[in-house]
């Protein structure tokens, strides 16, 4: 058996082609913030899922009125991890994972995209930002609102499928487009607005703090603190849509339509049940938002972006 030579010099063109490309797909600003906004959504999915777990677990009961402490945050995780062990806190890891790895790149590289089509530069007025967050969040949002329905009812409980390809059918199949396209409008009314308002209290916070020059050589510590407080104003605004979101998808023959579903809660809750699930949304969603933009920028400024 005769052994072929490696011809080495065909080896290295071939590397060289490869890396040649990659190259130049990284010459491409909206490619490079699309790459960075999903790895940087990727890494805060995993890291806060339970905290969206529990939070559609504490918005999908229907015949509880008032949170009790058994009912609240941390009877919920107890509940959890008896019945379905530790592991069940990350129940619907996978359609969190298909809709943030495009979803969260879609959202920066619109960002990118729309900063250069109107030749915007930093820093960004309150206007400007909270334009550019609502305008890129309702883009993304609108193309990948089949998976978010999917995703909270994998959250749920109620439903149980057996994979993202089957719940996609099942729910074409016997609810049609209606069906994977629940809770549109409420999604829009919450995301929209919460990435607007995240985006300008963030842009103006990081200027008044730089203003003052208190950034240091270290800037992560401060984008942090700017994007926790940031984003726990704009939890609060954006809560109720949240919950309207939530019975929609879940429940969507008795929550059916935005006046019905919106008027409904009231009936059944009260005006607190707006606010339900909203301790573990407002810790998921600022710590996530946070942590995405913090890594968003640090990714961002490594690779030459900014």
């Amino acid at each position: 058996m005769q052994s072929h030579p490696i011809d080495l010099e065909s080896v290295e063109t071939k590397i060289n082609e490869d890396v040649s490309k990659a190259s130049v797909l990284l010459k491409y600003p909206i490619l490079k913030s699309f790459l960075a906004g999903s790895f940087s959504g990727t890494f805060s999915t995993i890291l806060f899922q339970p905290l969206d777990l529990v939070k559609t677990r504490l918005q999908s009961r229907v015949n509880v009125s008032i949170e009790s402490p058994k009912n609240g945050m941390l009877g919920t995780v107890a509940n959890i991890v008896q019945k379905e062990n530790v592991f069940g806190l990350w129940k619907g890891m996978t359609p969190s994972i298909t809709r943030v790895i495009p979803g969260v790149g879609l959202y920066f590289s619109s960002l990118h995209w729309l900063k250069h089509a109107f030749d915007l530069e930093e820093p960004l007025t309150a206007l400007q930002a909270i334009s550019l967050g609502i305008t890129a969040r309702s883009m993304s949002g609108a193309l990948l609102i089949p998976i978010t329905v999917v995703k909270t009812r994998f959250e749920s409980g109620v439903y149980k499928y057996n994979g993202i390809s089957e719940a996609l059918r099942l729910i074409y199949k016997q609810e049609g487009m209606r069906g994977l396209s629940s809770g549109l409008v409420p999604t829009l009314l919450r995301d929209a607005p919460y990435s607007g308002l995240y985006l300008m209290f963030y842009t103006q916070l990081k200027s008044v703090v730089a203003s003052t020059g208190a950034t240091g050589d270290s800037p992560i510590p401060i984008h942090f603190g700017c994007g926790i407080l940031a984003g726990v104003l704009a939890s609060v605004v954006t809560q109720p849509p949240d919950v309207v979101k939530t019975k929609m998808q879940l429940y969507p023959n008795e929550f059916n339509g935005i006046y019905h579903a919106t008027f409904l809660v009231y009936k059944k809750y009260g005006v607190l049940g707006y606010f339900k699930g909203i301790v573990p949304r407002m810790l998921r969603r600022t710590l996530m938002t946070t942590m995405a933009w913090t890594v968003y920028e640090q990714v961002t400024r490594r690779i030459g972006l900014k």
